[in-house]
């Protein structure tokens, strides 16, 4: 049965509504698979600081090997016709495919990465701000996948012996657009959740001539997956290397603190970010030193704690919290300790990247007196 994608306007490379002066599409030259920037990588695009960029993002569900290759294909097995299956996907799925020396499933990661881009004046020391302006869904569905080894029950899930992609579709209802996904495979019965459009992967190039993984996060943020990042939200990263050499991806239409079966709602997004530098003087004095990634919403001052071990996760999170606190309002240790206890949530951001993340999530409005 055709799949449904009336009135969706699919977003192909270039065309609807392009918000910024400066566009950057997802091409075989602007894309990284399966890895991140460093130090040696072009930039893509180079900008002032304080500029906006409309960029393309890609999902690497749909075009992976294990899914044949083909999004035309995988996609035309859950009714989707061509015209809407993007054709930057088509694109360089052909392209890794043609040149027998792109991705390598065996070493790399599974994620399409866009970018870097070069904000002239960001040097080691400053922290780069992205704050994201829009999100956008440029397709009307999404994939939620489950590979044996990985997710949170490895070993136990997928119950069979082939991996398992989940097809949800974005549908129309009085509050707006909404996710849905059966309740048995085939069943006219659905359970509805909302969309929360945010990307994955923000990040800055490592030092160095190594390209990092795409998968676990890190210092330099990469797969961070916290999904409060969405409009409005912004994320800083304290730079490694000149111009910072920014790149997103990973877009998420949907998913839960801990994204526990692996993937969550996996789509592909164009989104608008706003790159401003933030100097070594300025930044210590409004956050401390960072060492890690910090996310900031309307709401809350969000610090983040990575590790392979969760507990440890959860304890340099405390940590974190704990010198965002004193350096930012210069409160008293033992009792931000006492204040996080209190009143701050903290959560797994995801369980599945090989780091796991947790973040904590600090009400601004409980200082502003």
């Amino acid at each position: 049965m055709p799949f449904d994608i009336l009135p969706f306007d699919v977003l192909q490379p270039g065309t609807g509504p392009i918000r910024a002066a400066y566009y950057l599409p997802a091409t075989p030259d602007t894309v990284l698979w399966g890895r991140l920037p460093c130090a040696t990588d072009a930039p893509a695009l180079v900008i002032d600081a304080g500029t906006e960029v409309t960029i393309d993002t890609i999902s690497h569900e749909g075009v992976l090997d294990d899914q044949g290759s083909d999004p035309v294909a995988f996609f035309a097995g859950h009714g989707v016709e061509r015209s809407a299956v993007l054709d930057d996907a088509v694109l360089l799925a052909a392209s890794d495919s043609a040149s027998g020396s792109g991705r390598d499933p065996a070493v790399d990661g599974p994620h399409l990465v866009t970018g870097p881009i070069h904000v002239r004046g960001a040097k080691p020391g400053d922290l780069l701000k992205m704050t994201v302006l829009e999100a956008t869904p440029r397709v009307p569905y999404g994939v939620i996948s489950n590979r044996h080894g990985r997710g949170a029950l490895p070993g136990e899930y997928p119950l069979g012996e082939g991996n398992v992609s989940v097809f949800a579709a974005l549908e129309d209802t009085e509050a707006g657009q909404v996710g849905t996904l059966p309740l048995v495979p085939g069943g006219a019965r659905s359970v509805h959740f909302p969309l929360r459009p945010f990307l994955g992967i923000m990040g800055v190039a490592v030092a160095g001539d190594q390209r990092p993984h795409s998968v676990p996060p890190g210092a330099h943020g990469g797969n961070i997956d916290i999904n409060l990042l969405t409009v409005g939200s912004a994320l800083y990263l304290p730079v490694q290397v000149d111009g910072a050499l920014a790149y997103v991806g990973d877009p998420h239409f949907a998913q839960g603190d801990g994204e526990v079966a692996l993937t969550a709602m996996e789509a592909s997004l164009r989104v608008t970010i706003r790159f401003d530098v933030v100097t070594q003087a300025d930044a210590v004095a409004a956050f401390g030193e960072l060492v890690g990634p910090l996310a900031e919403t309307t709401e809350f001052l969000v610090p983040t704690g990575m590790d392979v071990d969760l507990d440890e996760a959860v304890r340099k999170c405390v940590r974190a919290a704990i010198d965002l606190l004193a350096a930012r309002y210069g409160m008293d240790r033992t009792l931000a300790y006492a204040y996080l206890s209190a009143a701050t949530d903290f959560n797994i951001s995801q369980v599945v990247d090989l780091v796991a993340g947790v973040h904590a999530r600090i009400r601004v409005a409980d200082f502003d007196a």
